[in-house]
């Protein structure tokens, strides 16, 4: 039987816009949402509904107003909104990923270590770090004469398979994805999607924010579909989809 990794409740989230007229805008309504090992959750829905809000409320990015965010670890459910700030860095480090669209990556600093550094978070040996960085960076076919090189000077396509690799290496308990695909080219979309498929194999539980319905059909094994900061709708990519063109 498997278990819940993430489990979220009466998660509520507002913002107040200061620079219009300090009104109050409610992103997030009272979600309740599960993911299991394993598992691929979607998020569907405009922009806006939602989507994104709840994955930096889980990163703790942002913190909610009230609810719950329960992370099942190594040693146990850890409460992420209660949890201090150094410990939360931590955990980050090891068992929750997260990969946006765009890549933070310190000043002078290459793929390569970018990548490694990843996976030394998550437990790894400096060797067996390099080792795993380079087989995530081939893979995503990022030319290896640009391994050493400063992530600035990067493509956005190669800045985005550069974050892919840092978030699947040795990949943690749970991976965040927010549109991690949205810079690359259909050679290279392939390639990233073959690599977060594998993640289920591997007991990862992910939540994934995808505009793109082919990859929703493709990845993902339950879909919940957000409205206005609601879950509006869950269920198979085709049951909250339709049929995919």
């Amino acid at each position: 039987m498997t278990k819940n990794v993430l489990s979220v409740r009466n998660l509520r989230k507002t913002f107040t816009l200061h620079t219009i007229d300090g009104r109050t805008v409610t992103s997030l309504h009272g979600v309740d949402l599960d993911v299991a090992e394993g598992e691929h959750v979607a998020l569907a829905g405009p922009s806006g509904a939602g989507k994104s809000s709840l994955l930096r409320c889980v990163h703790r990015s942002y913190l909610p107003d009230s609810g719950m965010v329960t992370l099942g670890t190594e040693n146990g459910p850890v409460d992420l909104t209660a949890l201090p700030d150094r410990d939360m860095a931590r955990l980050r480090g090891r068992e929750l990923g997260y990969v946006s669209q765009f890549l933070s990556a310190p000043p002078r600093t290459g793929p390569m270590e970018v990548v490694a550094a990843a996976g030394r978070r998550r437990g790894m040996s400096r060797a067996d770090a390099r080792d795993a960085a380079a087989d995530a960076l081939q893979r995503l076919a990022l030319d290896e004469a640009l391994w050493d090189v400063d992530c600035s000077v990067l493509s956005g396509g190669e800045r985005q398979r550069v974050n892919i690799a840092a978030g699947t290496v040795n990949p943690p308990r749970l991976l965040l994805l927010d549109e991690p695909v949205s810079a690359l080219d259909p050679a290279n979309r392939e390639r990233a999607l073959d690599l977060i498929a594998s993640l289920s194999a591997q007991g990862v539980a992910v939540l994934a924010v995808f505009h793109d319905l082919e990859a929703m059909h493709r990845l993902a094994s339950r879909v919940v579909r957000f409205e206005e900061g609601r879950i509006a709708a869950e269920g198979t990519a085709a049951e909250v989809l339709g049929a995919v063109a």
